[in-house]
């Protein structure tokens, strides 16, 4: 499918309040035919997502050691977690303490996730993946670990406002440019 095309079917799919606002935009060198062109997500004329530049708006993680000392990742937390390391520990730990190594042992587990996500984005072709999102369900695209199926389900008109603020806790555990693009969606509602 022609760059012309595709773009014209994902824009298509824009939630009416983001029609406009948030743009795909496609360069390509004319000549040199073994070179792939550069693409990239532009909201309010702004380049908010380019593929081949980690120097944009939004933090991109160079180890995971940034990702587990960011403050701003929020890990949530749950009991049968708790008593899974309690059980693990044979009830030796403080309970203060069981907290600590859940939370180290679940950013440990979101640090790889997150830099696999990242290398995998920086590897991919956004043609291919954004023809593969107008093929497969909206649910896989939300429910996928790539990035940029997560952004192209975020903005798409068939994610209602009930989905979205359901999404809350989900995102918390995305990457920060998926958060990014979920908040602009909630500025929306």
């Amino acid at each position: 499918m022609s760059w012309s095309k595709l773009k014209q079917q994902l824009e298509s799919f824009l939630c009416p309040a983001l029609n406009g606002r948030v743009e795909y935009r496609a360069t390509s060198y004319r000549y040199l035919p073994d070179k792939a062109g550069i693409c990239y997500i532009a909201v309010d004329k702004k380049n908010v997502l380019n593929m081949s530049d980690i120097n944009t708006l939004i933090r991109w993680y160079q180890t995971e050691l940034e990702v587990k000392n960011d403050s701003d990742i929020q890990i949530p937390i749950n009991n049968e977690e708790i008593e899974a390391v309690r059980i693990d520990t044979k009830g030796k730990v403080p309970e203060d303490r069981l907290k600590v190594i859940v939370r180290s042992r679940k950013i440990s587990e979101h640090a790889k996730e997150l830099m696999s996500a990242q290398s995998s984005l920086s590897k991919s072709n956004f043609i291919v993946v954004a023809n593969m999102f107008l093929s497969i369900s909206i649910e896989e695209s939300l429910e996928s670990n790539d990035i940029l199926l997560n952004i192209l389900a975020l903005v798409d008109r068939r994610v209602g406002k009930k989905r979205i603020l359901n999404m809350t806790e989900k995102m918390k555990l995305k990457h920060p440019i998926v958060q990014y693009f979920y908040e602009l969606r909630l500025s929306t509602l």
